[in-house]
């Protein structure tokens, strides 16, 4: 199993991509091995099934080009009640991929779900570094060097930016690839999410990029302070 230099947490399929999509596919075109792993299969969403919503995280996913989708199985709105066992399976893919950078949602936020997933991520990074806990895989332990947290719904002002104005339209196409999601039909139940949803998306990323004074950027929050060496050799990641 080859190590990822990035692994993004999301609680269901289609977190990730609306905060940081760009960020993806710009490092993935880097040649940087890039992942995504969704905590719930988001089973209780008003529109789509697991399966429509399986197939809509794929094409996203050959759309950012990344290396490994990975898919867990936890209960949509039980983040809030796992067990060790269900632990132990995020545990298990920071040791299984072993990623140097990881990304979980941020805040705030005003899904519940969402808030969940970024503190179940925090630890989990936390059990993967000690070596005496035990996963359900006999697994050496693993320290991640950064731990970043982005955007969903919320927005305050970001620790530092990422400038994906070169990725807009990568970042367009991914998030349609969630047509159950982000498309109103004659079938569909209204929600936030295909009300315009898109286009506030977007205008946060064009918010985000006229602070920083470039066209358009992904914003991130950090849980340490950024250790930069050099001032004058441009961005930090």
């Amino acid at each position: 199993m080859e190590k990822l230099d990035i692994l993004a947490f999301g609680a269901h399929p289609d977190d990730v991509e609306i905060g940081m999509a760009g960020t993806l596919a710009m490092y993935a075109s880097m040649g940087k091995r890039v992942g995504i792993c969704n905590l719930t299969k988001a089973e209780l969403s008003s529109n789509g099934t697991v399966e429509i919503r399986q197939e809509e995280a794929t094409e996203a996913a050959k759309l950012m080009g990344l290396s490994e989708r990975i898919q867990l199985d936890l209960f949509d709105r039980g983040l809030q009640d796992l067990t060790p066992r269900d632990m132990a399976k995020i545990t298990s893919v920071i040791r299984r991929y072993k990623p140097t950078i990881v990304f979980a949602p941020g805040s705030p936020d005003r899904h519940p779900d969402h808030g969940h997933a970024g503190r179940l991520v925090q630890e989990a990074v936390f059990n993967a570094r000690i070596h005496k806990y035990q996963c359900d895989e006999h697994l050496s332990s693993h320290k991640v060097r950064d731990v970043f947290t982005y955007y969903i719904n919320g927005l305050s002002q970001p620790d530092f930016v990422i400038d994906i104005s070169e990725w807009k339209e990568v970042k367009r196409n991914v998030l349609s690839a969630y047509r159950s999601q982000f498309e109103s039909s004659g079938t569909s139940v209204k929600t936030p999410l295909n009300v315009d949803y898109l286009s506030s998306v977007e205008a946060r990323d064009k918010v985000f990029g006229t602070q920083a004074g470039v066209q358009m950027a992904e914003g991130f929050q950090t849980t340490k302070p950024l250790v930069v060496a050099n001032l004058l050799e441009g961005t930090i990641l």
